[in-house]
């Protein structure tokens, strides 16, 4: 299996024309004077005229191409030599040059084919090319010294921070775990007795009332017509009484004794006299 070749570029390739055989005759009475000539892109060889050479013509002769790359083929072609008219055409063909650049030698024989594609006979070429061991594959080697390998950097905790950099300036952080979060404690902590203000039934203000909430629910008739019903009116009075005097007693309750005002009249002969006592002026004393 040929193998891929490049970098040919400028290098050199030598091809002997050996010589044919079995070539188609264009000659009636005598026998046809071949010669071959070789084309390489703009290059272009001709061997010389072997008279009489008739259908199996020698050469022996050697032409050296410069190789241009992603070019691999020769084309050769074959004429009769004619003396008064034109040359004949015998036949033409290409040579590949895979195996001459990837081995480095190539002995093989090229058909030709005429102008209808019939066969024409063969041309035998040795074809040599010196830089082909240089365009060999180079092979691989396992390398002496293992592969450096990196230590295995430790898995990092749930809690923790990230690694810290063996070349930080910086102190590394402290590894103390992140305080798992708690369910039983969440925070603020609720808790009946430390709410403020603490709930009283004694200090609600105004103090809560038994009777039916203000507005009363309305029935279907009129206020005013049902005010007397009791069935349809509750029976408390509005406003609703209150368990307790109004004002309601301040928080906390005093320990002093409370003073009415006006004073309630007393015995004693103080100024002005109590409604009992007779509207004399100047009273007497």
């Amino acid at each position: 299996m040929a193998t891929s070749v490049s970098g040919i570029h400028g290098h050199l390739l030598e091809v002997t024309v050996i010589g044919c055989s079995k070539l188609k005759d264009t000659e009636w009475i005598s026998r046809q004077d071949p010669y071959v000539c070789l084309e390489y892109a703009s290059s272009k060889f001709r061997t010389r005229t072997h008279t009489d050479g008739g259908k199996n013509p020698t050469f022996q002769e050697k032409f050296v191409f410069t190789l241009i790359e992603g070019l691999r083929e020769l084309n050769v072609v074959v004429w009769n030599s004619n003396t008064i008219t034109y040359d004949d055409f015998i036949g033409s063909g290409k040579v590949q040059l895979q195996k001459v650049l990837s081995q480095g030698y190539d002995d093989s024989s090229w058909a030709i084919h005429t102008k209808a594609s019939r066969y024409a006979g063969e041309v035998r070429l040795i074809m040599h090319y010196a830089n082909a061991n240089s365009q060999k594959p180079p092979s691989y080697f396992a390398p002496s010294v293992p592969p450096y390998a990196a230590s295995p950097v430790p898995a990092p905790s749930a809690y923790s921070y990230p690694p810290q950099a063996a070349n930080s300036p910086y102190p590394p952080p402290s590894s103390y775990p992140y305080p798992p979060p708690s369910s039983a404690s969440p925070y603020p902590p609720p808790s009946s007795a430390s709410l403020y203000p603490p709930p009283s039934s004694a200090s609600l203000y105004p103090p809560p009332s038994s009777a039916a909430p203000y507005p009363p629910p309305y029935s279907n008739q009129s206020y005013y017509s049902n005010q007397h019903d009791s069935a349809s009116y509750p029976g408390s009075t509005y406003p609703p009484l209150h368990l307790s005097a109004y004002p309601p007693q301040p928080y906390p309750p005093s320990v002093y004794p409370s003073v009415q005002y006006p004073p309630p009249a007393q015995s004693s002969h103080h100024y002005p006299p109590g409604p009992s006592y007779p509207g004399i002026y100047p009273p007497p004393y």
